[in-house]
């Protein structure tokens, strides 16, 4: 297990992240997505509630340049299932739930953004919560070390997950240019039961630079219900 907040920290430019885990006690299932941006068009951004989800949207829609990769909804809800994604690949695997597919079948269809040098990979969770039940699953979808012609696809599965135990996966191990995408499994990382102090610990962690937004959300596993927090660096 690593310090989430120092993994944060420590890096300047993690660009779009997501952890999801389950709280200490045991009670909640627990996600954060934070996006991060170094262009203006990127920073130019906030988080908005949408139904039970959010979605992005430009602060200053007169600055808004290229709307292609930074505007879509990251969180979805469909029935017992919560999507949590970095792109519009949400909706891809909200449809395909919905048609009866799963969530690796779902992003077949996918692969990692098309905008080269960096090749930004497409990271997805999934969290099912039903009848008392809680696991999850995330995904990243990359380019062969840099090379568009492959693309690498990984899917890890977590079922029944510990008690105080979540995985975080981001888009680049580091800042560069081009950005290095992230490579391993998902890091482990402590969860407290504390929804505030947890939003706190991600948001302050981020570099005041190149933080944009962060959402987090602890759902009840017994009966369902959740707790939302937003945070947007511009108000």
């Amino acid at each position: 297990m690593v310090s989430l907040e120092q993994e944060l920290k420590g890096n300047a430019y993690p660009g779009r992240g997501i952890v999801i885990g389950r709280s200490a006690n045991g009670n909640y299932a627990v996600t954060a997505y934070f996006i991060m941006g170094r262009s203006s068009n990127s920073r130019n951004r906030v988080f908005v509630t949408e139904g039970e989800g959010i979605r992005t949207e430009a602060y200053d829609p007169s600055k808004l340049e290229d709307p292609s990769l930074i505007i879509y909804a990251p969180v979805r809800v469909l029935g017992n299932d919560t999507i949590v994604t970095n792109g519009d690949q949400t909706d891809t695997i909200y449809d395909g739930l919905q048609a009866g597919k799963t969530f690796e079948q779902s992003l077949r269809t996918r692969e990692f953004e098309p905008d080269g040098p960096n090749f930004t990979p497409r990271i997805s969770g999934v969290m099912h919560v039903e009848n008392g039940k809680y696991d999850y699953a995330m995904s990243i979808l990359k380019s062969n070390n840099g090379d568009p012609d492959c693309c690498n696809r990984y899917t890890y599965t977590y079922d029944n997950p510990k008690a105080g135990e979540g995985r975080f996966i981001h888009t680049y191990m580091h800042d560069g240019n081009p950005l290095p995408s992230f490579y391993g499994e998902p890091k482990e990382v402590e969860i407290p039961d504390d929804m505030e102090q947890f939003t706190r610990l991600v948001w302050n962690s981020l570099n005041e630079d190149n933080k944009v937004s962060l959402f987090v959300r602890y759902i009840n596993i017994a009966d369902g219900t959740y707790r939302t927090q937003i945070l947007n660096k511009n108000q």
